[in-house]
This record gives structure tokens, sequence and C-alpha cells, in this order.
């Protein structure tokens, strides 16, 4: 029994080591790669002609092979009709006349939130060229995060609200505490009938090491100036005070949480809603926590009809290795939040 005790014990201290070792190493090489990496390229898509491509193939799939000929020949003069009356409004100044721009952006938060730099980029570009009657729709996915960065995010989608661009957030799979706090930004949200939203509320757990240090017998000594420069700790002797001190902190969090949910969506009855649970599509429109059962999908081809809709996609320089080793963890931690809150909802 002592063996397997002691052995436990190895295990715990061996995994706590490699665990650190492994925090430090991808600090380190995260650090030393984003001077490498600052660079990037903006990717822009005409979905428009995408979509009409995809309705082309597969009308001519089923036309018989004898036809197509024919279908290709009268849709060529089509585009070329189109295409001189297009010419000739720009030549006579009537440019205004056509179709206004829906810009579409895409955005999968991880719990760092460090897709907000390509937000940032790609909402400024949009602003350099908008004009009157252009919208925005953001296909937002994310469980949340860090506060700063998710309150970050919110405010470049601000920005875009402030130039009086409507902006439409659709939701297919999850918008959760920072996610649904980027969404309430918009004028308008829809979501897929068994999307995930909600969760305002706020949570923060480390775990404390105080006592396996203790019983083989190492000292940590934190020096700090200030009372509450640190309350709670991860290998020091945690205090009441401490722990008032930091649940004082999450509730002071919370409550601009639900401040700036009320302030954004005023109809919503904010203490019912902002008890931190998470609501599928259905549920949350009962609740005003969104405005439409919908998808991406139907947004865009139904807009195509009033709008040209781009796409816009800030990518950056990438380390291949290091960012699949990143973006790995992070998949896993999010398909472990997003496998929870589905349980939690069963």
């Amino acid at each position: 029994m002592n063996f397997l005790l002691n052995y436990g014990l190895f295990l715990i201290k061996f995994t706590t080591v490699i665990l650190i070792i492994s925090i430090f190493l991808l600090v380190f090489m995260s650090g030393s790669l984003k001077k490498k990496n600052q660079n990037g390229q903006l990717h822009i898509t005409n979905l428009n002609e995408d979509y009409q491509q995809i309705q082309t193939d597969l009308r001519l799939a089923k036309i018989p092979l004898q036809a197509r000929k024919n279908w290709l020949k009268n849709d060529k003069k089509e585009k070329k009709r189109k295409l001189k009356i297009e010419k000739t409004a720009i030549k006579n100044g009537e440019l205004k006349t056509l179709k206004p721009t829906m810009y579409v952006i895409d955005f999968k938060g991880s719990i760092d939130a460090k897709e907000v730099e390509s937000l940032r980029k790609e909402i400024s570009a949009i602003l350099s060229v908008n004009q009157d009657g252009d919208e925005i729709l953001i296909r937002l996915e994310s469980c949340g995060g860090v506060v700063n960065g998710y309150g970050l995010a919110a405010a470049q989608i601000q920005r875009m609200r402030d130039c009086g661009l409507r902006i439409t957030v659709a939701v297919d799979k999850v918008a959760a505490s920072g996610g649904y706090m980027m969404a309430c930004v918009a004028n308008y949200i829809l979501a897929a009938p068994f999307s995930i939203l909600g969760s305002v509320g706020v949570v923060a757990q480390i775990p404390n090491f105080n006592r396996l240090l203790k019983n083989n017998n190492i000292d940590i000594e934190m020096h700090t100036a200030g009372q509450y420069k640190r309350t709670l700790t991860i290998l020091g002797e945690n205090t009441e005070d401490g722990r008032k001190k930091f649940k004082e902190e999450l509730n002071k969090t919370h409550k601009l949480f639900k401040n700036f949910v009320h302030k954004m969506r005023p109809n919503v009855n904010i203490d019912s809603i902002s008890t931190g649970e998470y609501w599928y599509g259905n549920n949350a429109l009962d609740l005003g926590l969104i405005d439409e059962i919908g998808t991406s999908d139907d947004f865009i081809i139904k807009s195509m009809n009033n709008f040209n809709v781009i796409r816009i996609n800030y990518i950056k320089k990438r380390n291949k290795i290091f960012d699949c080793l990143v973006d790995g963890i992070n998949k896993l931690v999010n398909s472990f939040l997003i496998g929870l809150l589905t349980n939690i909802k069963k």
C-alpha cells in the first residue's frame, strides 16, 4: 500500500513538473514567434459568385449532355448583357444604384481570444471603404474566455455600429459567456434551433498545491505591496480574507457583464437570464436573447437578392508546428466545454 501511495505521489509530482515546463515552453515559443508572424493578408471572397457557380454546376449536372452547350451559350450571353449594364452605369456615374455590400466576418473564438487581432484588422478594412446601405454579418462561434479579450472584441463590433452599419450576428453552434457578450452588440441576432446561448455569468478557478508542498517541506514566499495585490495563489496558503476579496471581484465583473447585456438588449429580463445558465436557440428566442431562429446559410442566400455579399478574412502568417499544437489544445478545450454544456442541459 505504501508503495502505491509513493508511486501515486511520484506521478503527481512528475505530471506537475512536466505541465509547468510545457507552459513555460509554450509562453517562450509564443513570444519568440510573435515577432516573426506579425504580418498577414486580407482574403476577400465574393460569396455571390461562389453560390452562382455552385448553382451553375448543379444545373449542368441535371441537364442532358447534348443540351449543355446551348445552356452555356445562353448563360454567357446573359452575363455579357449584365456586364454591359454595369459598365454603362459606371460610365454615367450611376455606380451608387448598384447593390450595396454585405460584409461577412467569421469569428471562432478561443479561450484567450487571440482572434481579436484579426477581427480588428477586418473591421478596420471594412470601415475604410463602407458606403451607405452596407451591412455586416458576423458568423460567431465561441464558448467565451478571458474578460478583457472578449470585452475588446465587443468594443471592435461597437465601432461598426457607431458608424451606422447594421450588424447581424448568426450563431450556428454556440455563443456563450464572452461569445454572447459579442453577439448582443449586434442590431439583430439569429441562431440555429439547437445552438447554445447565454451564460451571462463569471467563473474563475485555480489549483492550489500548498498542502502538497508543505508535505514535502517546500516553503513558498510571496511579498506584495498593497493589501489585495494577490488574493488567491497557486502555491501559497490562501486565506478567507483573500477568498472573500476574490469573490467580490467576480461579482463586480458579473455586474458589469449584466449591465452591458441589459444596455444592448433592454427588453430582456436581465435578472432571469444572468444566472450563468445556457439555453438552446428556441428557448433563447422566448427569453429575448435572440431575435430569430435560422442559420447563417439561409440568411446569406436570402441576402444575395439585395446585396453583393463579400466575405473578408484576415489570415496571419503562421508557424505550422506551433500553431497546430495551440489550435489542438484550443479545440480540445472548446470541445470539452461544448460537451459539458450539452450534458448539463440533458
